[in-house]
């Protein structure tokens, strides 16, 4: 299975120019042979707390209207949004769609980060899916930094584990080469990272969405300036 990483530079609360970008990666994702693209934290709006705060519409269910592109876009894909709870926060939430536009799981983020607490619902349970035989976990960005969440997801049969996150220049650019391997390493997980590239709310997102084998290998890697895509084969399971 070829996996896909995207990157993009979101438009600041504008869920639908930011779904535009999202459909086009997904298609270059398609293009590249990819049967699955995952897609960075808050892909529909950027991170923009402060507008997610005050602006339910802001706010989009995996049904929303305004995802229709993106479920008809013909690729599996891992998407993550503020999506609303049922009570007065809404959640870090990924949708995950399969090719053919069906909702195969939804994942909120369990732990928040420090500006996200107040704003933002946790989550509750861990994210895992299968697609073409192949046991999925999920988890964004600050989940990634908690090992025994992480490692549930091999213990639970999965072979990838998603990440979609935010990292930023500076501090962010080696964090994110630090965390990800030494998960795939610890696991056995493939792991596939999605991030930001650009301005990003209070950050400039440092890009280099990855794929690392399940031994921390480096697959692929897209750079640190470019919407685009990044995309692997996984290694086959072992006989």
């Amino acid at each position: 299975m070829r996996i896909a990483a995207a990157q993009l530079t979101c438009v600041p609360a504008d869920v639908k120019a930011n779904v535009a970008e999202v459909v086009r990666l997904a298609g270059a994702a398609r293009e590249a042979g990819a049967e699955l693209v995952v897609f960075p934290e808050l892909a529909l709006t950027g991170y923009e707390i402060d507008a997610l705060r005050a602006d339910r519409g802001l706010w989009t269910g995996p049904e929303d209207p305004r995802l229709d592109p993106v479920r008809s876009s013909g690729i599996a894909t891992v998407v993550n949004c503020a999506a609303p709870t049922g009570g007065p926060l809404p959640a870090l939430t990924t949708f995950v769609y399969a090719a053919d536009g069906s909702l195969l799981t939804t994942y909120a983020k369990q732990c928040l980060y420090e500006q996200e607490q107040g704003v933002f619902e946790p989550g509750t349970r861990d994210g895992r899916f299968t697609l073409g035989g192949t046991g999925f976990s999920l988890a964004t960005c600050y989940d990634n930094h908690f090992p025994e969440l992480t490692g549930r997801g091999a213990s639970d049969g999965c072979r990838v584990h998603l990440a979609s996150s935010l990292y930023g220049t500076g501090g962010g650019v080696q964090e994110r080469a630090t965390v990800y391997p030494a998960i795939a390493a610890a696991t056995g997980m493939a792991v596939v990272l999605a991030n930001h590239v650009g301005p990003a709310g209070p950050w400039t997102g440092c890009g280099r969405s990855a794929v690392w084998g399940p031994d921390g290998t480096l697959l692929a890697e897209a750079d640190a300036h470019t919407a685009t895509v990044a995309s692997a084969d996984l290694p086959a399971p072992p006989a």
